[in-house]
C-alpha cells in the first residue's frame, strides 16, 4: 500500500515540463499542396513559353467590338436571370400547390426544360418562325415571327425559360426548408396565403435559396456563350469574329476568358455580401468568411473578425 500511495503521489505532482507536446504532421496536406503548386507552376510556365503573342492580347483586351460583346453578355445574364427568378418563383409555388392542374403544368414545364440541352433549346427558339410564322391577333395586330424573334430575343427567351426550371427547384427546396408551423401560425392569425408566402415564408427561405442562386447567376454568365451558336454578338462570338480574320485564335480566346473571370469575380463579391446580409440573424460562426478572414486563413495569420 505504501508503494502504491507513493506512486500516486508522484503522478499527482508531475511537473508539466516533463510532458512533450507532439504536433500532428499533416504529411498528406503538405504533399497535396506541393503537387498543386507544381502543377500550377507548370501551367503558368507553359503559357509563358508558349507561342502566344501577349501584346496582341493586350491590344484586343479593350477593343470596341470585344467591349460591346462583353456588355451584351452582361445584359443577357441580367435579363435572362430576371426572367428565370420571377418565373422560377411562380413555378415553385405552383409545384407546391394542391391544385392538380397547376401541379401537373409546373411538373411538365420543369421536365421539358431540364430534360433537353440548352443548345437544342436555343436552336428551337431561333427557328420558331418555321412553326409559328406570325404572332398577334389575325386581322388586327399581326407581325412576322422572324422579325420579332431576333437572335438576341431568342437567346433571352430561351435562357430565361430554361433558368426558370432550375430556379423553381431551388426556390421549392428553400420553401420546404421553412418549418410548416410558420405558415400554420400565419393562417391562425388570419393572414392570407399569398401574404404568408411573400412576407413570412420566402424571407426565411432566402438563407437557403441565395447560395445556389448565386451559383446559378455565375452559371448563366457562362451559359450565354452558347448564344454564339445562333449569331448573338456576345463576347465569345466577337472574339471568334476577330480571330477568324487575324488567325490569333489563342490570343482572342484568352481575352474572352479574362473578361469572363473578371465578371465572375465581381459577381462572387456581390454574392458574398448578399449572403452575409441574409445570414445576419444566425450565429457569427455560420456567417461566410470576409475577404480579410479568408486571406488570414490562407496565410495562417491570426486575427479577429473583420
Amino acid at each position: 500500500m505504501t508503494g502504491l500511495h507513493h506512486s500516486e503521489h508522484r503522478v499527482a505532482n508531475l511537473n508539466h515540463s516533463e510532458y512533450r507536446v507532439v504536433h500532428l504532421k499533416h504529411v498528406g496536406r503538405y504533399l497535396a499542396g506541393a503537387i498543386t503548386i507544381a502543377v500550377f507552376a507548370a501551367i503558368v510556365i507553359a503559357f509563358a513559353r508558349g507561342q502566344i503573342d501577349w501584346p496582341t492580347v493586350g491590344q484586343y483586351f479593350t477593343a470596341p467590338s470585344i467591349l460591346a460583346g462583353f456588355v451584351l453578355t452582361i445584359i443577357l445574364t441580367i435579363v435572362s436571370m430576371s426572367i428565370g427568378i420571377a418565373l422560377g418563383v411562380l413555378v415553385a409555388v405552383m409545384r407546391l400547390s394542391h391544385n392538380p392542374v397547376l401541379l401537373g403544368i409546373s411538373w411538365l414545364y420543369v421536365w421539358i426544360f431540364r430534360g433537353t440541352p440548352v443548345y437544342l433549346q436555343l436552336l428551337l427558339w431561333f427557328n420558331i418562325a418555321l412553326f409559328v410564322p406570325s404572332i398577334g391577333i389575325p386581322g388586327l395586330i399581326e407581325a412576322r415571327t422572324v422579325d420579332l424573334v431576333t437572335p438576341t430575343v431568342a437567346a433571352i427567351v430561351c435562357l430565361g425559360l430554361n433558368e426558370a426550371a432550375y430556379m423553381s427547384e431551388v426556390v421549392r427546396g428553400g420553401i420546404l426548408s421553412v418549418d410548416e408551423g410558420q405558415a400554420e401560425a400565419a393562417k391562425a392569425l388570419g393572414i392570407k396565403g399569398t401574404k404568408t408566402m411573400s412576407t413570412i415564408v420566402l424571407p426565411q427561405a432566402m438563407r437557403v435559396i441565395l447560395p445556389p442562386v448565386g451559383n446559378e447567376v455565375i452559371g448563366m454568365l457562362k451559359t450565354t456563350s452558347l448564344a454564339s451558336a445562333i449569331g448573338v454578338s456576345e463576347i465569345l462570338n466577337e472574339a471568334q469574329h476577330v480571330y477568324l480574320v487575324n488567325n490569333m485564335i489563342m490570343e482572342l480566346l484568352l481575352v474572352a476568358a479574362t473578361w469572363y473571370l473578371i465578371a465572375v469575380s465581381v459577381l462572387s463579391v456581390f454574392q458574398y455580401y448578399i449572403e452575409r446580409y441574409f445570414a445576419r440573424g444566425s450565429t457569427t460562426a455560420s456567417l461566410p468568411l470576409t475577404p480579410i478572414q479568408r486571406a488570414r486563413r490562407f496565410f495562417g495569420i491570426p486575427g479577429g473578425i473583420k
